[in-house]
């Protein structure tokens, strides 16, 4: 490698294993200083029948027309369809308190949103907010997306034509999070969503933080389809630490647009600066999945996480039909106690259109994986597209029980294994 290439992936090394993202950025303050409009005085009812859409936003509104507040759940179960957070306003789910979202979709109002990497009419979350600045939506309480009617309908599509794409069944997500700025989501718990649970879109120095993230994992129809724990889409500066999450898709996953054009897409700026710290992943498509939409994402680390359930670590999905840069990415200290794997980087041609476009070329570099231990179905696969780019993957400082020592290897420019062990055998090359 070019000793000035060297350095500058050894510097970015060294720094992102001292980073917090979130903590620097973010002085998060106390909520409880604030006005608190508490929904049973707007009409409110946690009785788990009646729904409370009105009486949720009325609050909502009345902390706006006085200058500001939290808007607080107690304890119950509130009924709701889509609520529109404001700037100024937040939400607290006291302990006890669960927002159940209807299973009606008319509850979830049809409007021009971002999903899967672009905008079109489709249905609101149970949770939004746009453009709001210093939003906090904290609490010991749940997120219930109550989501079973939905993933039925999905997967009755799905059996009628197996080609189907995730948008042909209205599905609402459980929270999201549109062009904010200064973002804390604190201590929630999130379970059975329609669709994606928590989706950031552009929004800068976000830090979610003690969330626990829960949808099924079996095979269809026991599946909640598209059921991702947390997107990052076209986000700055974002730290996720101290959660939980068990989904039936990936846990994190990190997106942007898509198509042959997407690079001049001004709606998908590059994803740059995450950090995912001391959580554990249960079951998934994936601990951190870049992808299905994605052009540019660079410095991204996952660190002091542990992995118990079946799960890919390193996902990285190459569209044959867009320009991709992933760059960047560092993934250590890692308790990896489940099946899966550790790399999934490959070909994704799910609904690909090259729109009459020459294929693109993309490039994977700079990744390392270090400070691994526990055990795993397989080594996976690490491959791109016949024109994409694979460079400078080191893996370092592994010592693992791996049932399948294979890897599907295509051709990597700079592939590195330093003091690897596995299953009691010490690996200097692949």
């Amino acid at each position: 490698m070019n000793p000035k290439k060297q350095f500058i992936l050894s510097l970015f090394i060294a720094v992102t294993s001292s980073l917090t993202w979130g903590q620097s950025s973010i002085e998060h303050e106390n909520l409880s200083s604030k006005s608190r409009f508490l929904v049973t005085e707007f009409g409110a009812v946690g009785d788990g029948e009646t729904m409370n859409t009105e009486a949720i936003q009325s609050a909502i509104d009345a902390a706006v027309e006085a200058g500001g507040g939290t808007v607080v759940l107690p304890e119950g179960v509130f009924a709701s369809g889509s609520i529109f957070l404001k700037d100024g306003v937040g939400l607290h789910l006291e302990k006890g308190a669960v927002l159940q979202g209807s299973q009606d979709i008319e509850d979830y109002p049809k409007l021009n949103t971002r999903i899967e990497g672009h905008f079109e009419p489709w249905r609101m979350a149970l949770v939004n907010a746009q453009h709001v600045t210093q939003l906090r939506i904290t609490g010991e309480g749940v997120l219930d997306g109550n989501g079973e009617p939905f993933w039925a309908a999905f997967w009755q599509r799905r059996e009628e034509d197996p080609n189907c794409t995730n948008l042909e069944v209205e599905r609402p997500r459980l929270m999201f999070i549109d062009q904010c700025q200064d973002v804390l989501i604190k201590g929630l718990s999130l379970k059975d969503s329609g669709f994606w649970n928590v989706h950031v879109y552009r929004s800068q120095d976000v830090t979610i933080e003690g969330l626990s993230i829960v949808s099924p994992n079996g095979t269809p129809p026991d599946r909640a389809p598209s059921s991702d724990g947390i997107d990052i889409d076209s986000c700055q500066r974002v730290t996720i630490r101290d959660c939980f999450i068990t989904v039936g898709d990936d846990c994190i996953a990190i997106k942007g647009t898509k198509g042959p054009k997407a690079l001049e897409d001004k709606s998908s700026p590059p994803v740059e600066d995450v950090l995912i710290e001391n959580c554990t992943f249960g079951s998934g498509h994936g601990v951190v999945t870049l992808g299905s939409e994605a052009t540019i994402v660079r410095n991204v680390v996952v660190r002091d996480c542990e992995v118990t359930g079946w799960n890919k670590l390193v996902r990285l999905k190459l569209r044959p039909d867009t320009p991709q840069t992933y760059e960047n990415l560092l993934f250590e200290n890692i308790k990896f106690e489940g099946g899966g794997g550790i790399f999934d980087v490959k070909p994704w041609t799910q609904f690909f259109d090259l729109k009459g476009e020459e294929p693109p070329h993309s490039m994977v570099r700079n990744v390392t994986v270090r400070n691994v231990t526990g055990w795993t179905g397989k080594w996976g696969e690490l491959m791109g597209n016949p024109l994409d780019t694979v460079k400078n993957i080191t893996v370092e400082n592994l010592d693992m029980k791996i049932e399948n020592e294979a890897i599907t290897l295509g051709p990597v420019d700079g592939l590195k294994f330093r003091n690897v062990v596995v299953n009691g055998k010490k690996m200097d090359t692949y």
